[in-house]
């Protein structure tokens, strides 16, 4: 797998509603998601794309969805790429979904309705599924019996990878899985993505831990 940095502006013409966006945050919610997963990951979003139908040009507008305090509201949130990233302290990723899954699994109508139903709805941040969702040694028990870490799927609220990582499902480009056990550090190491992803922020080169790298699956 190779990382690339490139600025935003090389960027934005290339990305694609879908690709995921991570970031690494350096407040103490993010820290703490960070050290509990062990990786340099503490929070994800994915793209949205708004065109101005009215145009000739074709323009359109970069836009993130993604589960966070943002704008006075701490939940399911939709805010401008551009802007998310320059108010942004930490490193910030780009990881393009791969061609095969856009060609032969991405329902991007589906993708978009589930994702900005959730924004429309105003789904709350859920802090304490996001917190058990990283304890994985808290999930099982003897006997095939689950652990007081384990998260049933819960699509009443949302943490930050349960939003994109449903959303995904979706879509139906990961099959089967329990978005509410999904971190943020598992969601980028799924293996749904081209081989070069790219760092858009960040003092220094900082690769994403075993990007790219594990099947996505139900836990």
């Amino acid at each position: 797998m190779h990382l690339e940095q490139i600025a935003y502006p090389d960027a934005r013409n290339r990305m694609k509603p879908g690709d995921v966006v991570a970031f690494g945050g350096k407040g103490h919610f993010s820290e703490i998601i960070k050290f509990a997963t062990r990786s340099s990951v503490s929070h994800v979003g994915c793209i949205l794309q708004t065109r101005i139908t009215d145009d000739t040009t074709d323009r359109f507008f970069n836009q993130i969805i993604e589960s966070t305090d943002l704008n006075g509201f701490n939940g399911v949130n939709i805010s401008r790429l551009s802007d998310r990233m320059a108010d942004y302290d930490g490193e910030i990723w780009w990881l393009p979904l791969k061609k095969r899954i856009r060609r032969k699994a991405f329902d991007q109508k589906k993708f978009f309705d589930f994702l900005f139903n959730q924004a429309k709805g105003r789904k709350p941040y859920d802090v304490p599924q996001a917190l058990k969702s990283a304890l994985d040694t808290l999930d099982t028990l003897p006997f095939g019996l689950r652990g007081p870490g384990y998260n049933r799927e819960d699509f009443s609220k949302f943490f930050c990878s349960e939003l994109v990582a449903a959303g995904l499902e979706m879509a139906g480009s990961v099959g089967n899985i329990n978005a509410s056990e999904v971190t943020p550090i598992e969601l980028c190491r799924w293996n749904i993505y081209k081989n070069t992803y790219y760092q858009l922020k960040g003092s220094k080169r900082m690769a994403i831990e075993g990007f790219n790298t594990t099947l996505p699956s139900k836990p």
